[in-house]
């Protein structure tokens, strides 16, 4: 199904009041985060330094912005600043006695304290998406594509939503129109939508393009967490005839409906909304799971993040009761958990055997992604060492 139309549901706003010139005022709160909704707002605008600003939020102030809007954005950009200052004096203090996985938890520590503080620059729109701030850019067609329909709830006829938010609503816009050209799809592109992780790092795509497809699975393929689509129409090109593809999000079903009809495949793949496996068996079934173990703490982290690696046990321990005869399930993981010390080796291995399958290959591929080269990053040694796996499983 498209969801550009579909209305955003009331339940992802909470009603938020605030006094402004002596009168009570009152909007709904909308955030793509964990994040708590504002205890306290307090009005901003051109005059407030940046140190000022600084200090309200780290008082706990939500700052609800009346100025330009490309101050605010300037703002926003000067908030980094100092909290990219806080973490270099603490990677100097710290940086020779951390280890992983210590390393990696006060990595997510400081990444949801920096969300926290970037989330506190308020920007107010109306139900058609408009901002009345100067120099505000008509963004209303982004945010309708990644929100739908803004609710009317009470008294309340416009949304708060953090500056942060809106500029990654826009940043995906231009992400979706552009896509991103693959050569596993002979050039083509995929067009992610907004809350859908994009295949910009595709180097699993490789180990799918050189995995020999069983004869069973050339019949009927099953795609587990659907997400762009991109996996789906890439076994098409190989030759699969027809392709189940399940996903739990109904942002990724539209986003993958979207490319397969622009790529010509929409009727070789059913899309379906599911928890993992739809009903039946299918003579190959593929699954990219998130690859590390954690909560995911914003709409993309659910991408990387699987809290007590659910899908992926999930996967495992219900692949065999799937299977045809002759059939294999391909699992698609990066090792990048291990190397981080928040998954023994031994563990997936163990949840294979235990699920009653068996290894019949690996092909392995080593990430090429910026962040790999870079020794600033936190998290290096972990990432330098990562290996991306396909793993051939069938039934014993």
């Amino acid at each position: 199904m498209n969801n550009n139309n579909v209305a955003a549901s009331v339940s992802a706003y909470q009603p938020l009041e605030w006094q402004e010139k002596g009168k009570p005022r009152s909007a709904l709160w909308r955030a793509e985060s964990s994040l708590p909704q504002p205890k306290r707002i307090e009005l901003a605008d051109d005059t407030m330094p940046a140190d000022t600003a600084f200090r309200h939020i780290s008082e706990g102030a939500s700052l609800l912005w009346r100025g330009d809007f490309q101050n605010a954005r300037q703002l926003l950009v000067a908030l980094g600043r100092r909290l990219e200052k806080k973490v270099t004096r603490r990677k100097a203090a710290v940086a020779a006695e951390i280890t992983f996985p210590h390393a990696f938890h006060l990595y997510r520590q400081t990444q949801a304290q920096r969300a926290r503080v970037l989330a506190s620059i308020l920007i107010e729109l109306d139900d058609q998406w408009h901002c009345a701030l100067r120099r505000a850019p008509d963004w209303s067609v982004a945010c309708t594509e990644a929100w739908g329909t803004a609710p009317k709830q009470g008294a309340a006829q416009s949304v708060l939503v953090p500056l942060r938010d809106l500029l990654g609503v826009v940043g995906a816009h231009e992400w979706r129109k552009k896509g991103v050209e693959l050569a596993a799809l002979d050039g083509e592109r995929i067009h992610a939508h907004y809350g859908v992780f994009s295949p910009v790092r595709g180097e699993y795509l490789e180990l799918v393009a050189r995995a020999p497809i069983p004869a069973a699975g050339m019949q009927q393929a099953w795609d587990i967490g659907v997400g762009t689509g991109v996996l789906s129409a890439q076994l098409i090109k190989r030759g699969v005839k027809s392709i189940v593809a399940t996903d739990m999000s109904e942002r990724a079903l539209g986003c993958a409906t979207e490319n397969l009809q622009r790529l010509g495949h929409a009727a070789k793949v059913k899309l379906q909304r599911a928890d993992l496996f739809p009903e039946g068996r299918a003579g190959l079934i593929v699954c990219n799971p998130p690859w590390l173990p954690g909560k995911a703490a914003s709409l993309l982290d659910q991408a990387i993040y699987d809290e007590d690696s659910r899908m992926l046990r999930g996967f495992v321990q219900g692949l065999a009761a799937h299977l045809q005869p002759g059939g294999e399930g391909w699992l698609i993981l990066s090792d990048l958990a291990v190397h981080l010390k928040l998954r023994k080796r031994e563990e997936l291995l163990g949840w294979i055997e235990a699920a009653g399958l068996k290894v019949l290959g690996r092909e392995d591929i080593r990430p090429s992604h910026g962040k790999v080269q870079d020794s600033e990053d936190p998290l290096h040694a972990a990432r330098a060492a990562e290996v991306t796996s396909l793993w051939r499983l069938a039934a014993i």
